[in-house]
């Protein structure tokens, strides 16, 4: 069976921790995506995720002003993490269990890709991709 690393979507850009939410929604149209990690603004460590969602509700709703509004302060819950070498199936879980589109893959604790939905689609027989969304739908 295939490992997280041989499905990931290699070439993970993060925002660091002590940049703003203006910075994040700007990286996320540049690099056209609707998600990104959250890495320390020292030790480069993932610290968790951002999402074009939370900015709207947790800063533009909520207003909040987002070029002073750090990524930092963004609610984060318990990070769901993919090692870069586990099988397929157990990061195929973890998305199961925790109701989650995407997961960050690790590696020795460095971040080295992520897991969408979209990439396990491509690398995944129709039946366990349709599985998954099914999961996270209800």
């Amino acid at each position: 069976m295939a490992t997280a690393r041989e499905l990931m979507h290699t070439g993970c850009t993060c925002v660091k921790s002590d940049q703003t939410a203006a910075d994040a929604a700007r990286l996320m149209m540049e690099l056209n995506v609707g998600a990104l990690p959250i890495c320390g603004a020292e030790d480069e460590k993932i610290k968790g995720m951002v999402t074009d969602r939370d900015l709207v509700v947790n800063v533009m709703a909520a207003g909040e002003d987002a070029m002073t509004y750090t990524v930092d302060r963004l609610p984060q819950g318990h990070l769901i993490l993919a090692d870069a070498n586990e099988d397929i199936d157990i990061t195929i879980a973890k998305m199961k269990e925790h109701q989650i589109h995407r997961i960050p893959v690790i590696d020795q604790g460095r971040l080295v890709g992520i897991i969408a939905l979209a990439d396990l689609s491509h690398g995944m027989p129709e039946s366990v991709t349709g599985e998954l969304v099914e999961s996270i739908r209800s």
